[in-house]
């Protein structure tokens, strides 16, 4: 075996919350071999190596807490696993993903660790931990590594695979607002915002809210000018034309200077601006032509041509262009003072996260020139200035320019096209003041506008536009999500699940369920093997008529795949029975210490995600699981068999919820304030056997009912009938 090798053994991709992170992870199992004897103090050369090649490892804080932290436990002397982690975070980010969790750990054989690194893309993770593996061996052996090159297949991939800038834009902002998403294409930016029925869509910057008629209409070039001219909006004079001789005579009509473009175009391309001449007019017209169905002449208007933003009916962003100009050195060439003066800017760059695209000597650009006396091979005098694009890219934010009378126009453009997100694009000389005063107009109505240019404008201010976007999308008080329940535990999780499940569908909502016995919409099975999985859970999610959705997870779920949902309104946790499940695949310890996998490290999870509005429903009768209670963010109902449990009664003491049998009766108490539903033996599930783990699934469903504030009537009915034949409801014939 060589000698100061790391082994990838086994990789666990986990989709959802797990015992690591309420985020998607993934988990290496790393063998390092003998180099559980070297840690980096005693390999030489590894610190300067490493800090060398990647000396934004600065920034990475570690046990510390502070910037160099990870540098100095570097120098003290940690081991391979932990270093490969903080490099695969630092490539990930160099890479254009996201800043992301780390974390390493033993397991019970020596040598042998987990490593879990974020998940943002799985092909993505899967690559920078094989090259962030080549890169820690080559600073171990102290081998030439090219980081930069290196870092090429990551980033094309990221490029390719993960949210562009406007779609994590929005994403960003549903998060903060705590709103859940999914990704629906493996490589697209087409993402669910919340849950089931209280989902939205968005593609980019259109939403489900977008019109198709709408984005057609404002496709068509020439019906948004009629149709936003009719109410008054400023649009300049032109027409759609059939021929180069055609657009000649159009020119002629309306008067030089003339634009010329295609009616349905975008980017951009095929537009001429300021033609003076009928031979320009000419050149332009071959070229539009080839880019849309047809071409417009319009009168080309005096200005800068701005990009004004509107979401929801209002302005939230504004952005000017600029003409890109050289200045003569007498020795470069045009396009060499093209590359020398404007490519050179960082700003700029082929990729969407450049604010600034690369300047090239394109058509529109050839004849700039022509009409200077130059062509790109031309080398200008010193000093002399050469225009080479009219309206470049919209980098330069003045949002807080806008004059409201044109803020108002823009919006009601939006508004009569019909679309919720919309950029307007105007020409006029000062966006300061209205646009009919000095002859301004609007020229475009875009939809599905890219957002990039104000999240990261070349000068000025970063703008909140994912925010308005969710705004528009989801009120003050929508969290995008459905009730949701969560149920897991050693044993008993099933029957606990269909109960709830049976409560919800008898309080009129469209449930779904995914449990060990299947996938049921209401009351209809639409899948009858074993549904524990992160799939059949995902699976209701998607589902827009879904409006409550209980899910019924494992132990081995969640080692193995990660929960189906972030976060729940309840979150169900039967027992804890350490001896009671194979999970050694996983190196489950049950008496481990606190850097090994233990159960209730696995059981924890269903505790954590509980939302701080919502509830978690512990087996107080079970030290293992009562033991949770203070990691919810939420609040906590006990149950337990008998009222004189310590842990319920001290619970209760506090004026807490609890769940139990007193008396002959099921009761439910805030404090000493008790309502008795039945007796146990009234419930066809419990029956006259009374078993203790029958008695706790009714009791533990009873109380989930409680914390989804379903009325007494609802949780006596749905467990006095559950397990009984129920009627159909009645369906509408037309």
């Amino acid at each position: 075996m060589k000698t100061h090798d790391v082994v990838f053994r086994n990789t666990i991709s986990l989709r959802g919350p797990s015992i690591w992170t309420y985020h998607p992870s993934i988990e290496v199992w790393i063998d390092i071999g003998d180099l559980e004897d070297f840690p980096s103090n005693k390999i030489p050369g590894l610190y300067e190596r490493l800090s060398a090649w990647m000396p934004s490892l600065v920034e990475h804080r570690c046990n510390y807490d502070e910037r160099g932290g990870f540098l100095r436990r570097l120098r003290e002397g940690t081991w391979a696993g932990h270093i490969l982690e903080h490099i695969v975070i630092e490539l990930m980010v160099l890479a254009g993903l996201p800043d992301g969790f780390g974390r390493t750990r033993e397991t019970s054989e020596r040598g042998v660790y987990k490593l879990v690194v974020s998940n943002f893309h799985e092909e993505c993770s899967r690559l920078a931990l094989e090259i962030g593996r080549e890169l820690l061996l080559a600073a171990i052996h102290d081998t030439p590594f090219d980081v930069a090159e290196a870092l090429r297949p990551l980033r094309r991939l990221v490029d390719r695979k993960y949210l562009g800038p406007s779609t994590a834009a929005i994403v960003q902002a549903a998060e903060e607002r705590k709103i859940p998403h999914i990704r629906l294409l493996d490589d697209g930016n087409l993402v669910q915002l919340g849950y089931g029925a209280a989902m939205r869509r968005i593609w980019t910057a259109e939403t489900d809210r977008t019109s198709a008629i709408a984005e057609a209409i404002s496709r068509d070039k020439d019906l948004t000018k009629q149709l936003i001219g009719s109410v008054g909006v400023p649009v300049p004079e032109g027409r759609e034309v059939a021929s180069a001789e055609d657009a000649i005579e159009a020119a002629g009509d309306i008067g030089f200077p003339v634009v010329v473009k295609p009616v349905d175009g975008n980017h951009g391309r095929g537009v001429f601006i300021d033609l003076k001449s009928p031979e320009e007019v000419a050149k332009a017209y071959a070229i539009a032509v080839e880019e849309g169905s047809g071409v417009l002449v319009e009168r080309s208007i005096a200005g800068i041509e701005h990009r004004l933003l509107i979401v929801g009916g209002r302005l939230v962003a504004a952005n000017r262009s600029d003409f890109i100009t050289v200045t003569g050195d007498g020795r470069q060439t045009v396009r060499q003072l093209i590359d020398s003066q404007i490519n050179s800017d960082p700003r700029r760059g082929a990729t969407e996260m450049h604010p600034l695209s690369i300047v090239r000597i394109d058509t529109a650009a050839g004849i700039e020139l022509e009409r200077q006396g130059l062509n790109p091979e031309a080398i200008p005098a010193p000093g002399r200035v050469v225009l080479i694009q009219r309206n470049a890219n919209h980098a330069f934010d003045c949002t807080d320019e806008v004059h409201p009378d044109t803020a108002d126009a823009a919006a009601l453009a939006a508004r009569v096209v019909g679309l919720d997100i919309a950029g307007i694009d105007l020409v006029c000389e000062n966006i300061g003041r209205p646009l009919a005063e000095q002859g301004g107009a609007i020229v475009e109505v875009n939809a599905g506008p890219g957002l990039l240019m104000h999240i990261k404008p070349g000068e000025g201010k970063t703008r909140p536009v994912g925010q308005a976007i969710v705004a528009n999308l989801f009120a003050p008080q929508e969290s995008g999500r459905i009730p949701l329940v969560g149920v897991c535990g050693t044993q008993g999780r099933t029957p606990v699940a269909r109960l709830v499940a049976h409560m919800l569908f008898l309080a009129g909502r469209h449930t779904g369920l995914a449990c060990a016995d299947g996938v049921y919409l209401g009351r209809r099975q639409v899948q009858k093997s074993n549904a524990v999985s992160w799939a059949a859970g995902h699976r209701l999610l998607l589902n827009s008529a879904v409006d409550a959705a209980v899910i019924e997870s494992s132990a081995a779920l969640i080692l193995g795949e990660g929960l189906a949902y972030d976060r729940c309104s309840v979150g169900i946790v039967t027992n804890i029975l350490p001896h009671a499940e194979d999970l050694s695949r996983w190196d489950v310890q049950p008496d481990g210490g606190e850097y090994y996998t233990t159960p209730r490290a696995i059981y924890r999870t269903q505790v954590d995600v509980v939302l701080p509005s919502g509830c978690a429903v512990l087996n107080a009768e079970d030290e293992r699981v009562s033991g949770l209670a203070g990691l919810c963010d939420g609040k906590v109902i006990f149950f337990a068999s008998d009222r004189r449990n310590a842990t319920l009664d001290a619970h209760l003491g506090r004026g807490e919820r609890g769940v139990f049998v007193v008396d002959g009766r099921i009761a439910l108490a805030v404090g000493n304030d008790e309502i008795r539903l039945c007796r146990p033996c009234d419930v066809p599930m419990i029956g006259q056997d009374e078993r203790s783990e029958d008695i706790a699934a009714v009791l533990a469903a009873v109380a989930a009912g409680w914390a989804l504030d379903l009325t007494q009537e609802v949780i006596a009915t749905g467990i006095k009938t559950y397990g009984l034949e129920l009627p159909e409801p009645a369906v509408a014939r037309v």
